[in-house]
């Protein structure tokens, strides 16, 4: 007898055009900035802050709103979340000076911190296991597209119209997955229980103070003055959470599921991932636009080879998946990875783009077979009463690792690129690739350094990368287990009691 919800394929086109809108927003606002900062007459600090406020709040609100999304309705939650995140994508496009566009952000990561969970929440209590491989393929195939074309958009609107084209954007989309969310998806929590208030402000400040820790660490350093303060509350506040969720009757978070070796195993693999990926696209794009000289649609365009791959891994992988289990397609697909970032590892200002074009065709293809996968086979360890939480509690690990990774990489680049640059250079052109640049003023010998200094500097961070993702692979395939023989005896069970 048939018990799949017959518009289950629909509810995933809803559920991939919420979280696509996450991703456009995000990608296509990095190459706003510039136009933005000089239309505001923003501050680097104000800059920063428009930036980094959204995944302040985003991060910090997860683990609450996926608790929410089980306790009150997923759905509802989704849409609550869609419907704040429009307004506020609308408001900003009315926004006239930096504290504005601050507040909106802010805004818009309460919106964004109610969607994201219930997504992937909602896609695995509609799909059973034996089609949850081919709906994450789909849903990680929409957000890498979104993830390589939004650069590519973002630069075509700000080309035609202004910086606030970026957030209206997000309006019709938005929308559009309102309607649809209203008229086909069904609602779905898990039982009732009672509030967990304190384990809802610890993870919020926790998490906040961590994320808020990891972005300064290249600015203000990791253990000195203002840095070392926001570490002892991270730390505070994130072991209090951890001994509260373990002796509270009702727990926010399930934190048993990480004696699961899949969802421990997943979720710690993917994090090392999200360090080595996390400064690929800020990398990549400043050595397309000031090494190779493109402009910011034509770097954006750069990035196809990646976003094809990987729709041809995701493919394959929902197959492999079915056949061989998770763990060999994960270790196959991160080691894939790594081989891409060992060949940007030799990449100098002379190389061009073939070689770059190589290695994203490589990344594309290793993280369409390795990263829904492994998702895959952590999120099918997670009951459904804990759906919400639980693809929250992955988000939430997720998000620190590429902030860590974005941190760790930036820093390593601007550190490198500095100890390169000639003693006497003035402290602008040592700062950063596009500074040196700006000051070259037509010197042909400094603008040739400051491309083989970044090129070299960028070469040391890419190698940091493929040992984050080897160490992932290694990670994944010690701890992790296959989970096709329990596929197969639900299965069968199936079949029998048809």
């Amino acid at each position: 007898m048939e018990t799949r919800n017959p518009r289950r394929w629909w509810i995933l086109v809803v559920l991939c055009l919420s979280s696509l809108v996450l991703v456009v927003d995000s990608m296509a606002l990095t190459v706003a900035v510039p136009s933005m900062t000089e239309s505001l007459g923003a501050s680097a600090q104000d800059t920063q802050w428009i930036l980094d406020s959204y995944i302040l709040v985003f991060a910090g609100l997860l683990l609450t709103s996926g608790s929410l999304g089980d306790r009150f309705g997923r759905r509802k939650v989704m849409l609550i979340g869609l419907v704040l995140f429009g307004a506020a994508s609308l408001a900003a496009t009315f926004c006239t000076n930096p504290g504005e566009v601050i507040a909106v952000r802010v805004a818009m990561g309460v919106g964004g911190a109610l969607i994201m969970p219930s997504t992937l929440s909602i896609l695995i209590t509609v799909f059973d296991a034996e089609e949850r491989g081919k709906a994450m393929a789909a849903w990680g195939s929409v957000s890498m597209l979104a993830l390589v074309g939004s650069p590519v958009l973002g630069g075509v609107l700000i080309d035609h119209f202004s910086w606030h084209s970026i957030f209206f954007l997000n309006v019709p989309v938005v929308a559009l997955a309102l309607v649809a969310g209203v008229t086909l998806m069904p609602e779905s929590k898990g039982p009732w229980q009672k509030p967990d208030p304190l384990g809802a402000v610890l993870s919020a400040v926790g998490m906040t103070a961590l994320i808020w820790w990891i972005i300064e660490i290249p600015q203000h350093g990791a253990f000195a003055g203002r840095g070392l303060g926001t570490l002892v509350v991270a730390v505070v506040a994130l072991a209090g959470f951890i001994v509260w969720e373990n002796v509270t009757p009702t727990p926010m978070v399930p934190l048993v599921l990480f004696k699961h070796r899949n969802f421990s195993g997943g979720s710690l693999s993917l994090t090392l991932v999200q360090i080595g990926n996390g400064g690929l696209l800020l990398v990549l794009t400043q050595y397309l636009q000031f090494v190779l000289g493109y402009s910011p649609v034509k770097a954006g365009l750069a990035f196809v080879p990646l976003a094809v791959t990987a729709l041809a891994g995701n493919t394959a992988g929902a197959r492999f998946t079915a056949k061989y289990g998770h763990r060999y397609l994960i270790l196959a697909g991160m080691l894939v990875m790594a081989s891409s970032f060992a060949l940007l590892t030799t990449v100098t200002a002379d190389t061009g783009f073939t070689v770059p074009a190589v290695a994203l065709g490589l990344l594309g293809l290793g993280a369409g077979l390795a990263m829904p996968a492994a998702v895959g086979a952590l999120m099918g360890t997670i009951p459904e009463d804990k759906a919400g939480v639980g693809s929250a509690l992955n988000d939430t690990i997720q998000q620190a690792g590429t902030a860590l990774g974005i941190a760790i990489l930036g820093s390593l680049l601007s550190s490198g690129f500095a100890d390169r640059m000639p003693s006497g250079t003035s402290e602008e052109a040592g700062h950063s690739i596009g500074g040196a640049l700006a000051a070259a003023h037509g010197d042909a010998g400094l603008a040739r350094t400051a491309r083989e200094a970044f090129a070299h500097s960028m070469s040391t961070t890419f190698t940091v990368s493929a040992v984050g993702v080897v160490a992932a692979a290694v990670l994944a395939a010690v701890v992790m287990r296959d989970s096709v023989p329990e596929r197969q005896e639900a299965a069968s069970e199936r079949e029998l009691a048809a």
